[in-house]
């Protein structure tokens, strides 16, 4: 009589925990929905963080993952859904790591990413992050190949922001592709392919004369070229 008992205070327990866990699942979704129509981004975040717990999904991983990322927040971005590579991630889950990787400064691993992407969506705009990542890491063949990619496709319409002044500014993804180029030049020798790269510099300019980065990027390396032709003026003993 007494297990029966046990038995029965058991199954009431679990059916009132069910019921409780339904009823805030119900709560956190109706919440959530709230904030997504309010804006409020904290919000929105909060309730997917509760959902996840009462129900966890990948899906609802992902989504979480991705609103860090959006609101900047890459550190939490990644603590979320991590940084292996795996055959299985969605497509936001694969974003999601380029991106935040990239943007915490881990070159290396961001660029499997992006292959993963690129390799599921060619497109030029993510060839320029595989362009630029992978100078940024000295590997210039590859490099290369995404810069060739990138202005074989780049669209008219196709645009790239910039940031180096206090306004920030657009150009065209064909001229960044090109400021590349100038970039991976000048690094495959930099002692001989200066005028070879702002050769390049003074061809994207005539496409895009709003592109502030070419001018100074032109004066720092004709800089460096009246340096080493100062160098090699010194006499030698």
């Amino acid at each position: 009589m007494k297990r029966i008992l046990i038995l029965f205070l058991l199954i009431g327990a679990f059916q009132l925990n069910a019921q409780s866990n339904s009823d805030l699942i119900k709560h956190y979704e109706a919440y959530y929905k709230q904030m997504r129509f309010q804006g409020d981004v904290q919000g929105i975040i909060n309730g997917m963080t509760h959902l996840n717990i009462l129900a966890p999904s990948q899906a609802r991983k992902d989504t979480l993952a991705y609103l860090y990322m959006s609101e900047d927040r890459y550190v939490q971005a990644l603590n979320t859904i991590g940084v292996e590579k795996s055959a299985t991630d969605s497509d936001i889950a694969v974003e999601v790591k380029a991106v935040s990787l990239k943007a915490v400064k881990r070159p290396e691993m961001a660029i499997g990413h992006f292959e993963e992407m690129f390799k599921r969506n060619p497109n030029a705009i993510i060839a320029y992050e595989l362009a630029e990542l992978n100078l940024q890491t000295k590997k210039f063949i590859e490099a290369e190949k995404h810069i060739n990619y990138g202005l074989a496709n780049a669209k008219d319409d196709m645009k790239k922001p910039f940031y180096e002044t206090q306004v920030p500014y657009e150009v065209s993804l064909k001229s960044a592709f090109m400021y590349l180029k100038a970039l991976l030049t000048y690094n495959k020798n930099p002692q001989e392919n200066i005028d070879d790269a702002v050769d390049i510099l003074d061809a994207t300019l005539k496409i895009a004369p709003n592109f502030s980065l070419i001018q100074l990027s032109k004066t720092e390396l004709l800089r460096q070229k009246q340096a080493l032709q100062a160098q090699k003026d010194i006499p030698k003993n």
